[in-house]
């Protein structure tokens, strides 16, 4: 670990600033350039009427040189065209304006290029420059834990730079090393449910944070594999009066009159796990109203005809927060289920024997937990169930349900 991770330390940092050096290469070519366009521009723009005064003055050298020679000329001309030459000589000096000059700009006012570089710029950059990149020994954080869950993995991760106080966490996943690395989860939490896992296959996890006040990112944990072997959940499909997510994970109450309990696909629930109705929330456009059937719960056996999960062989809890067992209801309530609402259920086997005349004799111990709540009770079966359903009725369209 130590020889790959120096290997690629090396490759990353030699990567970085090669592309830094061919970054400022390019950005101070671009900048040269846009100097030298500048000072071709004034250099133009200030040299033209300068050009242009010049042409009329030696227009004007070039027009009194003429006229000179031709009064030369009709001076010492034959005297019977000395009259005529001189009389002509005359009549244009006079239309020629030979003492007017166009306007010539003070020494002042003329452009005199110079090029104004500072050298403060090399000591920004020698102090950017050597505070550039650090070499951490080991990441600020390290993945702590996966646990398996149906169809997604619990990921829990530590600090263990007692120094480093963070402010975010970054957990990222990939399903195979040639595949790139994905975000999962930015916060300040310290785990997250990844889901949406395909079981029996192998993830590779990592985790980085930000310290507080900071934007840029630490170094990455070390990869580990995640795996679930816990097949999800699914409701089960064909029910009229629910509509499926794609991963048939998310059940919605639609707007039909019929009405039932929707059931799991399979009896998917294990004692020992945690199941979770997450996001239970009333529709945006048509927003129902609770009904005192309506219930999210586990049951034993799966039973067509019934309207509610309030019946015997079955727990659950009702939107108004009252909690059944067998179809009774309990004294103990707990907030009732509303917007954003989650409600775990969490079972062990408490006893475990043959039945007898009086009853059964297999008994789980149930905690139900909702809006930081909970209720903790022994539900009393019959038969031993090495595997549950889990279910949901509502009587009025606008509910959604995803389980996990």
């Amino acid at each position: 670990q130590i020889k790959d991770s120096a290997t690629l330390t090396r490759d990353v940092l030699e990567q970085h600033f090669s592309d830094l050096k061919g970054t400022l290469k390019k950005l101070l070519d671009e900048r040269l350039m846009s100097l030298l366009q500048e000072v071709d521009v004034i250099e133009q723009e200030s040299i033209k009427p300068l050009d242009e005064c010049q042409k009329l003055i030696e227009h004007g050298v070039s027009t009194a040189d003429d006229l000179l020679r031709e009064g030369e000329s009709a001076v010492n001309g034959d005297v019977g065209q000395q009259n005529e030459k001189l009389c002509n000589f005359t009549k244009k000096a006079l239309h020629i304006q030979l003492d007017s000059l166009p306007e010539v700009p003070s020494l002042v006012d003329v452009p005199c290029l110079s090029a104004q570089l500072d050298d403060c710029l090399l000591t920004i950059l020698k102090n950017q420059i050597f505070r550039h990149g650090t070499v951490a020994s080991r990441p600020p954080v390290q993945l702590e834990e996966f646990v398996e869950k149906p169809g997604g993995i619990l990921v829990r991760w530590c600090k263990v730079d007692e120094d480093f106080t963070p402010q975010d966490y970054r957990l990222q996943y990939r399903k195979s090393p040639a595949s790139p690395f994905e975000d999962a989860y930015v916060g300040s939490e310290t785990e997250f449910m990844v889901l949406h896992m395909d079981p029996h296959v192998d993830y590779q996890f990592r985790v980085c944070a930000r310290g507080d006040g900071r934007q840029e990112w630490s170094p990455w944990s070390v990869p580990q594999i995640g795996r679930t072997t816990l097949v999800p959940h699914e409701w089960t499909t064909g029910l009229e009066g629910y509509s499926l997510s794609s991963r048939r994970n998310i059940a919605l109450r639609n707007d039909s009159q019929s009405c039932g309990v929707l059931y799991s696909k399979a009896p998917t629930y294990f004692c020992g796990q945690t199941l979770t109705f997450r996001q239970v929330l009333f529709g945006i456009e048509t927003v129902g109203q609770p009904d005192r059937r309506d219930s999210l719960g586990v049951c034993v056996e799966q039973r067509n005809g019934d309207d509610s999960l309030q019946r015997d062989k079955a727990v659950c809890i009702s939107t108004n927060g009252a909690v059944f067992v067998n179809g009774k209801e309990m004294t103990n309530q707990l907030p009732a289920v509303t917007s954003g609402s989650t409600v775990t259920f969490d079972m062990e086997v408490v006893q475990l024997g043959p039945s007898s005349n009086e009853g059964g004799n297999f008994k789980l111990r149930v905690t139900i937990s909702s809006n930081n709540r909970e209720v903790v009770f022994d539900w009393v079966l019959d038969q031993c169930c090495g595997s549950l359903y889990f279910g949901c009725s509502f009587s009025y369209p606008g509910w959604k349900v995803l389980v996990f």
